[in-house]
């Protein structure tokens, strides 16, 4: 087997008695590292530590990975003008923030005849908000109900800190 030593360094091939004489004279342990490498490759490393630190790692790219969030909005296929500008606010303000948005039309008795009229708003609402957004996933109707999805255009920007508390504060005035 070919074995690698506790600070990376080639030992060379050597037998496997040879290598757990090596292994427990330095106190460490033999692992295989390359089962199927010919010869197999063996590493001298501390393996408690070893496992240690990769869930360490893990642990820490879990802490960094992004949280994908989808927000609902629920709409009627004859919903009053004011009525579609706040939900059409709310809609706007969650791809604001970064989130998507799962645009649903319920469409209750005779509605379920007319599917047109629910496809033109989910088209109209991503029209209006396109600057903020696009289409992930194009309307479909699923039963009584029809869905699209939004996701925003890009990550949303936050002012740093500094400029958003020189902003709070007004601006001395010169004395005269």
């Amino acid at each position: 087997m070919r074995l690698v030593g506790p600070n990376g360094e080639q030992v060379g091939i050597v037998r496997i008695e040879d290598a757990l004489r090596l292994a427990r004279e330095a106190d460490l342990d033999l692992v295989e590292v390359a089962a199927q490498a010919r010869p197999p490759v063996c590493k001298l490393m501390d393996y408690g530590k070893f496992k240690y630190e990769s869930a360490q790692k893990a642990r820490e790219s879990r802490r960094n990975q992004q949280q994908t969030v989808i927000k609902e909005q629920k709409l009627r296929p004859k919903i009053d003008p004011h009525d579609y500008e706040t939900k059409k606010g709310h809609v706007t303000r969650f791809l604001g923030q970064g989130h998507k948005v799962k645009v649903t039309i319920m469409f209750r008795g005779r509605e379920q005849s007319r599917p047109e009229l629910g496809f033109r708003l989910l088209q109209r609402l991503a029209e209006d908000v396109g600057e903020l957004g696009y289409v992930e996933a194009t309307p479909k109707q699923d039963g009584r109900n029809m869905t699209m999805v939004l996701a925003p255009n890009k990550k949303p920007q936050k002012a740093p800190r500094a400029n958003q508390e020189q902003a709070a504060e007004p601006a001395p005035e010169p004395a005269s």
